[in-house]
């Protein structure tokens, strides 16, 4: 990669948290005229502007660093992958309607279905290191800017922009798409911080 922080990309290209790029665009890097294309599959389930490759697993954060609780309940469906185009989070089945909590306290920073792939689509940040994502909501129970505690009904499940009722569910480390499973407690069960 550029070696260019996610915050001085933003800078140069004019994006505005929460960092989104879309499929195709032109960015400059180093503050050079040089371009960068992304060249994401759309169906890939990200809105990143570091590819996961970027940052290799080992430099994910340690387990237990911050305290995660699940999202919502039910089976993981489709977990995380870091194959080319893979799935950047999990997908999790549920029921029409079932609560989507707030996976750690945070701010809102995005609510809105402007994402194509990802419908009815909350994002909280989490400090500076980390930002959640929830999508396929079928109801938003938050606004932009709003505080949230862990545990706090943020959506309800839906099926928005999803072939079936699910969440997908994302943990993002300095705009990187990591495994949730890695950092979340073993379904079922509430985190042991």
């Amino acid at each position: 990669m550029t070696g260019t922080s996610v915050k001085e990309l933003a800078r140069l290209n004019n994006i505005s948290a929460p960092y989104t790029i879309e499929v195709g665009q032109r960015l400059k890097v180093n503050g050079s005229t040089k371009t960068a294309s992304s060249s994401r599959k759309s169906s890939s389930k990200t809105a990143a502007v570091t590819p996961s490759s970027a940052v290799p697993q080992s430099s994910w954060p340690p387990v237990g660093q911050r305290c995660w609780r699940w999202p919502t309940s039910g089976k993981v469906i489709l977990p995380y992958s870091t194959a080319d185009g893979g799935n950047k989070g999990i997908d999790i089945a549920g029921s029409r309607g079932q609560p989507v909590v707030a996976s750690g306290a945070g701010t809102v920073v995005y609510v809105g279905n402007q994402l194509r792939g990802y419908g009815n689509l909350v994002m909280i940040k989490h400090g500076e290191d980390y930002i959640t994502a929830y999508a396929h909501n079928e109801t938003l129970l938050v606004n932009n800017g709003q505080k949230v505690k862990a545990g706090e009904k943020i959506a309800t499940m839906g099926s928005s922009g999803a072939d079936g009722v699910q969440l997908h569910f994302q943990i993002r480390y300095r705009a990187t798409a990591i495994d949730p499973q890695r950092y979340l407690p073993p379904p079922g069960k509430a985190p042991a911080c």
